[in-house]
């Protein structure tokens, strides 16, 4: 399966213990997205688009209006990479 380079990036940070926050306008609509790592720090390169082609593709999800984390399918789809620490 095809995943961007950023997409990749975003995967990677959520199967290491990463979370999304997502934050809702009135009208229940997620208007704003935060990527974190499991440190606490903010991945930069998280946008709105980014999140809803992971979303649609089945690679994070979100129970009772938790943080999103990777899925099952996100983790079958991030390919292995060495932690640079």
């Amino acid at each position: 399966m095809n995943i961007s380079k950023a997409e990749q990036r975003v995967l990677h940070v959520l199967a290491q213990g990463g979370m999304i926050r997502h934050r809702r306008d009135d009208a229940g609509h997620i208007v704003e997205v935060l990527c974190f790592t499991r440190d606490g720090f903010v991945l930069a390169s998280t946008g709105l688009s980014l999140f809803q082609r992971l979303r649609r593709r089945g690679f994070i999800g979100s129970h009772g209006g938790a943080p999103y984390r990777i899925t099952q399918a996100g983790l079958r789809a991030v390919r292995a990479q060495l932690d640079n620490r």
